[in-house]
């Protein structure tokens, strides 16, 4: 999940070696951390927040996959 999540958020930023994931892991859910670069927060997020929906719905789908709960937050 963390390697497809910094693959979809490297896809869309114009500073991709900028972009990290912090993965988190308990017994039934993976929280990820998204941080990028300051000036592309917009682009992941997107308007009115329709790509960062579709990332946590592709991730969550990633999840439920591997029997598990995704949980993606956008770090400024």
């Amino acid at each position: 999940m963390r390697e497809l999540l910094e693959y979809l958020a490297k896809a869309l930023v114009d500073h991709p070696e900028e972009v990290q994931v912090q993965e988190t892991e308990t017994d039934t859910t993976v929280v990820l951390e998204l941080t990028v670069a300051k000036e592309d927060i917009g682009k992941v997020i997107g308007k009115q927040g329709r790509i960062a929906r579709a990332l946590r719905t592709i991730v969550k789908a990633s999840a439920v996959k591997n029997g598990k709960r995704a949980i993606v937050e956008i770090v400024d």
